[in-house]
């Protein structure tokens, strides 16, 4: 529970403003134990008063100030230590915010409702005497995911654009249209997609693979490695009914 004091809230004190305390507090006491053994050095060279007092008083005055001077030292080795867990932990929870951050973003691409770019290849597919079929184009994808595709798009050639996650459809149209996700895309087809570029079209150009079975159908797959592409559609997440996390 937060306190609360007349004037509100208890505010929170910054981990800096912690760190500059305890250094502040360190100077203090390295001044004053300076000062202690100077006024011990004083006393025992100066001050004619010790010369005339009895040994068990001198005993026990030294005792006290090498009592006060551990004491001190104690109290300074503390802080520092202090010093040392306030900078590893801020710097502990700033790695792990890091690590969360880079996490969310890694799955928010997978689950496409982040955009991305890097490099990658574009994937146009050219119908023939026959219309490109959503099992050619499904093919597509399936290769392209088995060759370590980390995004995808897919738009058609009114320029509407679908993005491609793991319970995107693909079905057949009318006219040789295609059906992503229950959108309506017409010819021809074009895949973005990240990711290595020379394994994914290694993938794509395998015997029997998706750019032969287009072939074969009198169409053409036209592939082009790219430094930069864009995957900049995004998904909208299906509302969970029944699925709750697990704490």
């Amino acid at each position: 529970m937060r306190g609360e004091s007349d004037e509100g809230p208890a505010a929170v004190v910054p981990p800096w403003r912690r760190f500059s305390s305890a250094a502040v507090m360190i100077v203090v006491l390295l001044g004053l134990l300076g000062f202690t053994l100077a006024v011990q050095l004083r006393m025992t060279t100066t001050d004619s008063s010790l010369a005339a007092a009895r040994q068990e008083d001198l005993v026990r005055i030294l005792y006290d100030l090498e009592a006060r001077e551990i004491r001190l030292r104690q109290d300074i080795a503390a802080l520092e230590e202090s010093q040392r867990q306030l900078r590893s932990g801020e710097q502990g929870r700033q790695a792990a915010l890091e690590e969360a951050s880079r996490r969310a973003d890694e799955l928010g691409i997978l689950a496409g409702t982040l955009p991305a770019r890097g490099p990658g290849l574009t994937v146009r597919f050219q119908a023939g005497a026959k219309p490109i079929a959503a099992v050619r184009v499904l093919d597509a994808v399936q290769e392209l995911r088995g060759a370590g595709a980390e995004a995808m798009q897919i738009s058609g050639g009114d320029r509407a654009t679908v993005r491609v996650v793991a319970s995107t459809y693909f079905l057949d149209g009318e006219g040789g249209s295609l059906i992503v996700d229950g959108r309506s895309l017409t010819g021809p087809f074009t895949i973005a997609v990240l990711g290595d570029p020379a394994t994914m079209r290694t993938a794509l150009n395998i015997p029997g693979g998706v750019v032969a079975s287009v072939a074969g159908d009198g169409g053409n797959v036209i592939v082009e490695e790219r430094e930069v592409v864009e995957v900049s559609a995004l998904h909208e997440p299906r509302p969970l009914e029944h699925a709750r996390p697990v704490s």
